[in-house]
């Protein structure tokens, strides 16, 4: 019996897991704990501070202290003792940055800067630093920048330069103070293993970084501002390695803390949607992995490079070495259903799911499951969170058209659901126009509970989808860095490609598109299209003059 087991640590945007692997990818237990403080976006915590528009922070601390719950969990769990783990691997929310001094400590965690917002750690869904990717675009294709191809012809505001550059502008004494600018899962593993190291799968998608030529100039950095010249020699600077690759030893306090033996590898930190792909086993060309939950990852990966107009990335190695990985998204999903559950279903129906014992979204979709294609006549635009694929905008913003008096709850419900999967296709289309081949759809995450939404994203994009064996992809591709990084000697694998062989998971289920739903979606999705130029592609889009008015009013 296979007795060698590695830990995956999954960290998403409100709660982090840990799963305990073994290496012929039997997950033995699975432990998670929610973040005390969850996303910060109204005030700081233990403060009457108050956050700006499309702010996101999280706190650093509420990562060690999941950290230390859920992998003695895990073990107690599974009955299995420390000594039999070889290897930790993690993924993280991305691009998700903190500051911090030389030693690794945050900004924020220091009395003098508790109360300065640009001192705490920048979710993902951070958007404030729109202004700055605005500017960095503009300069960017001014300037005839080569590397802005490999991103579609833009970055976003989620992304790590922006966000520093804001840190800079805004908060100058927050950028002096900064040894390092660096992302959650590098942070993580320089906690765990005491090395400082950065993840290629990051600094390629999330930092304009690239494999052989590394970050963008200084000459295009100061350009931006005279200051971020020196950003990458004085923020960044540290060895970027490969998924897989080991970035040190587990230290002693921490094995005391956590029931490990010192010393058990510890893996190079990954995006947590790209980890997802290898747990899906997305390890060939053509085969698309949606990771689905409050947001959903499109990965991707090919033989050569193709720069895609509106991919958020396309990176060497990105996701498995030797293979271009494409990554693309939509920022808003899951997210979006939460929103009309909370914001938008009214107190019968609360009380209805509650006699019936049921959730208000599992009241919604057997109700929405009752209807026809186009039957609500509402058709919405799924930009709740802004646009990522193609339009990498996260200044638009979502709406619903063909409302009457006689909608219904459900009917929205539904028409949310059916404009998160004509966003899916638009990004399947998007590859496809642009020469990048898909072939399969696989996909994983909380959302592949929901049938009718998984029916319904197989009659928009017309295509078979399978559900991942693992509803844990996340995790278990973090287990895989893990093994990797431990090596065969230890019991583990040599490369990540034999450790996804071994352990990826076999699909579940699978949904067939029906032809006849298939044939209205396909009008709508038409309709879907114009909406998206119209609104979305236009410099004098109302949906951007309505935001900005929004904001000179706050």
């Amino acid at each position: 019996m296979n007795r060698t087991y590695t830990i995956g640590l999954d960290y998403g945007t409100q709660s982090a897991r840990a799963l305990l692997v073994r290496t012929d990818g039997l997950i033995a237990a699975t432990a998670v704990c929610d973040y005390a403080d969850g996303v910060i976006d109204e005030h700081l915590p233990g403060s009457r501070r108050a956050l700006g528009a499309d702010w996101a922070l999280q706190n650093p601390a509420d990562w060690l202290t999941v950290l230390e719950a859920i992998v003695p969990q895990v073990l107690a769990a599974a009955g299995v003792a420390g000594e039999q783990v070889i290897g930790i691997g993690v993924d993280f929310t991305a691009c998700t940055i903190l500051p911090t001094t030389a030693d690794g400590t945050p900004l924020c965690q220091l009395p003098a800067w508790r109360e300065t917002p640009h001192a705490w750690p920048k979710l993902w869904k951070h958007h404030a630093a729109q202004p700055q990717a605005d500017r960095f675009n503009q300069v960017a294709v001014a300037r005839g920048e080569a590397f802005l191809a490999r991103y579609g012809g833009r970055v976003s505001s989620e992304w790590l330069l922006p966000k520093a550059l804001s840190i800079l502008e805004e908060a100058p004494s927050v950028y002096d103070a900064a040894s390092r600018i660096i992302e959650g899962g590098d942070w993580l593993v320089w906690q765990l293993s005491g090395q400082e190291r950065r993840n290629a799968c990051a600094a390629g998608y999330k930092a304009c970084w690239t494999k052989g030529e590394g970050y963008p100039s200084a000459d295009f950095l100061a350009a931006l501002h005279p200051r971020f010249a020196a950003v990458v020699e004085e923020k960044l600077s540290a060895e970027v390695l490969p998924a897989g690759a080991y970035a040190g030893g587990l230290t002693p306090a921490w094995a005391g803390r956590l029931g490990l033996p010192a010393g058990v590898a510890v893996g190079v930190a990954m995006i947590d949607a790209h980890a997802g792909a290898l747990g899906m086993g997305v390890g060939t060309p053509g085969v698309l992995g949606m990771i689905m939950g409050t947001s959903t990852c499109h990965m991707l990966l090919g033989r050569e490079a193709a720069l895609a107009e509106g991919i958020s990335g396309v990176v060497e190695d990105g996701i498995v070495p030797g293979l271009f990985g494409y990554e693309a998204g939509q920022a808003g999903v899951g997210d979006i259903f939460a929103w009309f559950v909370e914001h938008g279903a009214p107190a019968a129906y609360e009380d209805e799911a509650r006699a019936s014992g049921v959730s208000l979204h599992e009241l919604l979709s057997a109700r929405a499951a009752r209807l026809a294609p186009g039957a609500s006549g509402l058709l919405a635009l799924d930009w709740w969170n802004g646009c990522r694929t193609p339009l990498v905008d996260a200044d638009l913003t979502g709406v619903i058209f063909g409302y009457s008096l006689n909608t219904k709850p459900e009917e929205v419900y539904r028409a949310l659901i059916e404009a998160t999967a004509f966003g899916t296709r638009l990004v399947i289309e998007t590859f496809t126009s642009q020469g990048v081949p898909v072939e399969r759809l696989v996909a994983t995450g909380g959302l592949t509970k929901n049938r009718l939404l998984m029916q319904i994203y197989a009659d928009v994009t017309n295509r078979p989808i399978e559900v991942a064996g693992t509803e844990q992809a996340t995790g278990l591709g973090a287990a895989m860095l893990g093994a990797t990084a431990a090596g065969s000697a230890a019991g583990g694998f040599d490369s990540l490609g034999d450790a996804v062989a071994a352990m990826a998971s076999v699909p579940a289920a699978s949904y067939q598109p029906d032809a006849g739903a298939a044939a209205v979606y396909e009008v709508l999705y038409q309709q879907y299209s114009r909406l998206v130029d119209q609104f979305g592609r236009r410099a004098d889009s109302p949906l951007k003059a309505l935001r900005q008015l929004k904001l000179r009013s706050m």
